[in-house]
């Protein structure tokens, strides 16, 4: 059964930080990509970063380039995001999702729950 567990959400200040943190199990971790995507209220789902386990790669929206910072524990098949200097435009749910590789042409494949991260001002 494949399971991906998110969590780290919070409640932070503007300027602040919070690390994400998605442990994933049921599949072979070095061989897929898993993402984190996250949907504020009234506006639609995006993706915000992507590490490839298998292609040895990593991708960012351009509103979060020079802020948040993806990466892998291979050891402990966990993905981290790394969110600093956010903004209350960073206010979403956060979701962490898996599948053979990043920017699969349906979306990825399997999903976990999502943390919240409320950004105050």
């Amino acid at each position: 059964e494949v399971q991906l567990q998110a969590s780290g959400g919070g409640l932070v200040q503007a300027g602040g930080s919070l690390r994400l943190s998605c442990a994933a199990s049921g599949f072979t971790f070095d061989d897929y990509a898993i993402g984190w995507f996250r949907q504020a209220p009234g506006k639609e789902r995006e993706g915000v970063s992507c590490i490839s386990m298998s292609e040895s790669s990593t991708y960012y929206a351009d509103s979060v380039k020079g802020r948040f910072t993806i990466s892998s524990d291979n050891a402990k098949n966990t993905v981290y995001l790394q969110m600093n200097s956010l903004k209350p435009e960073d206010t979403a749910v956060y979701y962490c999702a898996a599948d053979r590789y990043c920017g699969a042409p349906y979306g990825m494949k399997y999903w976990g729950k999502g943390t919240l991260v409320t950004v105050s001002s």
